[in-house]
Parts: C-alpha cells; sequence; structure tokens
C-alpha cells in the first residue's frame, strides 16, 4: 500500500458522535475543576510555598479555558468543508489564541514543578507554638500527583509512539513496485 492512501484514509476517519465528544469533553474538564477547587479551598494553607494554590487554580482555568476552545469550530471552512479549505480570520484567530494558550500552560507547568518539587517532602503540621512553614498534606499530595500524573502519561505516550513507530517500521515495509 502507498503511503498516499494511507494518508488519505488517516484524513477520512470518522467523526465520533455527539454523546461521545460530549462525555469525554466532561470528563477532560474534571480534572481543571478539581485543580481549582483544591486551590481554592486551600489557598491560605502552604506558607512554605504560597504559589502552589495559585499554580492549581491558574492550571485549572487555563486548562478549562483550553478545553473550552477546542469545543469552537474554529478549523472548519466557511464552506462547511475540513482544515483544508481556506482559513478565515476568526479560525486564524482561534489557531493563535489556542497556541498562546497552550505555550502559557506549558510554562507554567515548568514553574510549577520547580514550586512543588523544590519543598518535597513538605513539613505537612500546622503548629500554632511553632510557626514553621507548612503546607497542607491535601494540597501538596493533590498538587504533586497531578504534576507527576503529567509525566507518567507523557511517558506512556512516547512509550506508544515508539511501538506504533516499531510497528510501522516492520509491518509497513514498501515493496520494491510501490513505487513510494
Amino acid at each position: 500500500m502507498s503511503s498516499n492512501g494511507l494518508i488519505r484514509r488517516i484524513r477520512r476517519t470518522p467523526q465520533p458522535s455527539t454523546p461521545v465528544l460530549v462525555c469525554s469533553k466532561l470528563g477532560i474538564c474534571i480534572l481543571p475543576v478539581a485543580q481549582i477547587a483544591i486551590g481554592a479551598v486551600h489557598l491560605e494553607d502552604c506558607p512554605l510555598q504560597r504559589y502552589i494554590p495559585i499554580y492549581l487554580i491558574v492550571s485549572g482555568v487555563f486548562g478549562l479555558v483550553l478545553a473550552g476552545l477546542s469545543c469552537l469550530p474554529c478549523t472548519k471552512s466557511p464552506d462547511g468543508g475540513t482544515e483544508d479549505g481556506p482559513s478565515t480570520p476568526l479560525s486564524r484567530l482561534c489557531v493563535a489564541w489556542n497556541s498562546l494558550t497552550s505555550l502559557f500552560l506549558f510554562c507554567w507547568f515548568i514553574a510549577g514543578n520547580v514550586w512543588i518539587y523544590s519543598i518535597y517532602e513538605p513539613n505537612y503540621t500546622r503548629n500554632s507554638t511553632n510557626p514553621q512553614p507548612y503546607c497542607d498534606k491535601t494540597l501538596y499530595l493533590f498538587a504533586f500527583w497531578t504534576t507527576t500524573l503529567i509525566y507518567i502519561l507523557l511517558g506512556l505516550f512516547l512509550l506508544g509512539g515508539c511501538c506504533v513507530l516499531f510497528c510501522f517500521f516492520l509491518c509497513g515495509r514498501a515493496d520494491p513496485d510501490d513505487n513510494v
């Protein structure tokens, strides 16, 4: 099979049904909502690193913004076609805003890594007689494990991608008569 046929089949993949899309978007929004809630509830509960609850709130808000942007029909051409059609000013604006939001989230993620991992493992107990800095256990462990989960998922995606490439390499070798 030639690579052109494979590319045409990939572009014509069936779109999931509306209930599947709605459920997946709601599932994706669970983590940002939890980040906002835990960050807001424990806003003053980490004097050791006061940016951790702010990191959670901002990450949650921008995660919801990014999820909301993915729902907008910005990539469709005016004639109802696909992404290959002419781009409109609205689609260029959406792509630019989506790119800026993603870049901000990446930089914010790096900053959050510094704030979270630099105080590992903090003092979890609040002591009124000894004003030693502490960090609420729920807040810190939630921030720590959500950040670590992103690394775990990134590693799994990279491993999966390498496996797919390896399978393409083994199974997808072109015959000499394919004119690839």
